[in-house]
């Protein structure tokens, strides 16, 4: 018997941390990035509001979500467009612009989901090498040509926790071709406060080749209800509405939102948390010269080449214990391991765990 066959795809598939540990009752998750204390108490209150009401459609085109975030950030709601996650973002961006055999660049140990969707619309994807886990303007610069059509970039960076200054964001967006759309993913910069370092929506939302993506799963705590949004020129938000699906947006995630990004004392908070903990996680890690990045988000990426243990011995430690990091196997990032900040209870029992380890 003939039965239908799926195409066959040559593209690489997303592998997210553990989340559960056999014979282990809820362990301490901290692999994935997520907030360390949760939505906003009237995000929740808004969302559960909306269990009445979970067999109408939402609104098509997120309106009134995105006039609350346009009012935020001064910004145009018309230029904006909301997904579920900034993932559909990516994947509507690639989907738009990318025909087989074009290029897109992204940085060595960028976020993966860029290169894969590009992949997935058969583009070649183009690897910048890093200097140091940093991205290079330089690098990614040499690898632009003739069949270059984006190049994206997060900052800060996921995995790696490190940035590109303003002036070097500048620098790469002035000597790009003007055809080439950067794209560059704000997923985490609600967590950097340095002189240096400008959002890219704050350095780039007056210009018309540059499409800027943020989320709420970070610092909004809301990753369970995939929620993200993207601003850029008219002309290319309009072409994202012609292919966007109906209704991509649920009830919640919009209600859930709206209330979320409105508030600011909840948003603070949440920055004040995660500033606190980066400082003692950061010197706890420094004494037993386990190297990493300084707070630039809500993660650590961990090197253990010189310590007397290696990455897979840390982990599985940790696992007896309990507590489950992000193995940077995928990201080609040998002897290393991704923490993520968490709640007061579990980054107290992160420390005791890597002091019984190394002492």
């Amino acid at each position: 018997m003939i039965l239908p066959k799926p195409k066959k795809l040559n593209i690489e598939r997303y592998e997210g941390g553990l989340s559960k540990l056999n014979k282990i009752d809820n362990p301490i998750k901290l692999s994935a990035n997520e907030s360390a204390l949760g939505p906003s108490p009237k995000a929740i209150q808004a969302f559960e509001k909306e269990k009445n009401i979970i067999f109408k459609y939402p609104e098509s085109d997120s309106s009134s979500l995105r006039d609350v975030i346009s009012k935020k950030f001064n910004i145009n709601a018309e230029r904006i467009i909301c997904g579920a996650g900034s993932d559909q973002i990516f994947d509507l961006t690639c989907q738009l612009f990318i025909e087989p055999e074009d290029e897109v660049i992204v940085t060595e140990h960028g976020f993966i989901m860029h290169r894969i969707y590009a992949s997935l619309y058969k583009a070649k994807v183009i690897l910048a090498p890093e200097k140091n886990f940093k991205a290079s303007v330089d690098e990614i610069l040499k690898k632009v040509s003739d069949r270059t059509k984006i190049v994206f970039i997060a900052n800060p960076n996921n995995p790696t926790g490190t940035y590109l200054t303003s002036s070097e964001m500048i620098n790469l967006r002035q000597k790009l071709r003007n055809d080439i759309l950067l794209v560059i993913d704000d997923a985490y910069y609600d967590f950097l406060d340095k002189k240096d370092f400008t959002s890219g929506l704050d350095l780039f939302k007056d210009e018309k080749n540059v499409l800027i993506t943020r989320t709420f799963s970070k610092i909004y705590g809301l990753a369970g209800l995939r929620l993200g949004w993207g601003y850029s020129s008219k002309n290319i938000i309009d072409s994202m509405y012609q292919i966007k699906p109906p209704f991509n947006v649920n009830r919640a995630a919009l209600s859930a939102g709206m209330e979320a990004i409105a508030d600011n004392e909840w948003i603070e908070k949440a920055f004040q948390h995660n500033k606190l903990w980066s400082k003692k996680i950061f010197s706890v890690l420094n004494e037993y010269k386990i190297q990493t990045n300084e707070f630039t988000a809500n993660f650590f990426l961990m090197h253990f080449n010189k310590t007397k243990k290696n990455s897979e011995e840390v982990f599985e430690k940790l696992i007896k214990k309990g507590i489950i990091l992000r193995k940077m196997t995928q990201y080609k990032i040998p002897n290393a391991l991704r923490l993520t900040i968490g709640d007061n209870k579990s980054n107290d029992c992160f420390i005791e765990c890597i002091r019984s380890i190394f002492k």
